[in-house]
């Protein structure tokens, strides 16, 4: 397969692609038509300045992500209002925005890395070693990470998000496949994608455990404290491992990205028809398949 570099995320009742500096949404309406949404991304010249330096760009792709993935839905979700609210100023709404990713960080941050470190402190009064700690820490995190997968993936609406998710991953594997990008052929291209969200948030989980592992002071809050400062550096870790597995069929990378590819198969379903127009719409907006093809 030829990587295409684009990438996108379900929304409400719809898919968003991202090429470069520009995404697109794509909502099936109520009424049933599609709305689409074209955006360019705008960065500062700071962000712009290092967006190539390994493990910082997967720092800055992450924010972006969490900005994007939060405006995407809101206005997926502004289609299914029940009632029609009063115009949000601009200003207010970038603030909001703002406070949510932060909210969202901070949530992620407490649920996924405090919480599991405050449960291994349970341990302490039987177990001396610092690494073997770590080591309980790390297996705890990953088990409420897994835990949290699956028990949204129980929910109803949920699941025709997880749909839309297919549809996302089968349009991108349609044209990596070098296949014209149709409803025929997008349905029979597989749902599972190395460069997924899913798999770059297990990585997260698995990366933490071996970098927690080096932390090997006495102090529980300094050894908090130093967690936190390395989130990022988790972060843009494995973002690089998950820029890797979506241009490498090495089979050793090969070998690392199954446990991320198992794990869509909770976060992914069968899309139906309508549901991969909404993808392919999405696709057509920010990416130009036909081009992409000639020169496979």
């Amino acid at each position: 397969m030829k990587p295409s570099n684009i990438g996108g995320q379900a929304v409400l009742e719809g898919v968003m692609m991202k090429n470069k500096n520009t995404y697109a949404v794509a909502v099936r309406k109520p009424d049933g038509e599609i709305a689409v949404d074209v955006k360019n991304i705008k960065r500062s010249k700071l962000t712009e300045a290092v967006k190539n330096i390994p493990i910082i760009r997967g720092v800055v792709n992450f924010v972006d992500s969490l900005v994007i993935g939060m405006s995407t839905l809101t206005y997926s979700a502004s289609f299914y209002e029940e009632e029609a609210e009063a115009p949000v100023s601009e200003k207010k709404e970038k603030f909001v925005m703002t406070l949510t990713v932060l909210l969202s960080i901070v949530i992620a941050v407490a649920v996924f890395m405090m919480l599991p470190y405050g449960l291994s402190l349970i341990f302490e009064r039987f177990i001396d070693s610092v690494f073997a700690l770590s080591l309980i820490e790390g297996v705890i995190r990953l088990g409420i990470f897994l835990l949290y997968v699956w028990g949204i993936s129980l929910m109803e609406d949920i699941k025709r998000v997880y749909m839309y998710h297919g549809a996302e991953h089968k349009c991108i594997n349609c044209i990596e496949s070098g296949l014209e990008l149709n409803v025929e052929n997008v349905r029979k291209s597989t749902r599972m994608h190395k460069r997924c969200g899913t798999s770059f948030l297990l990585f997260v989980m698995i990366v933490s455990i071996i970098v927690f592992a080096f932390i090997n002071v006495k102090s529980q809050i300094l050894r908090l404290v130093l967690r936190l400062l390395l989130v990022p550096v988790v972060a843009g870790i494995s973002y690089e491992l998950i820029r890797l597995a979506g241009r490498s069929d090495n089979p050793v990378i090969g070998l690392i990205s199954k446990p991320g590819l198992m794990l869509q198969r909770l976060t992914t379903r069968e899309p139906e028809d309508d549901m991969i127009e909404v993808g392919i719409a999405s696709v057509e907006a920010v990416f130009d398949w036909k081009k992409f093809i000639e020169e496979f």
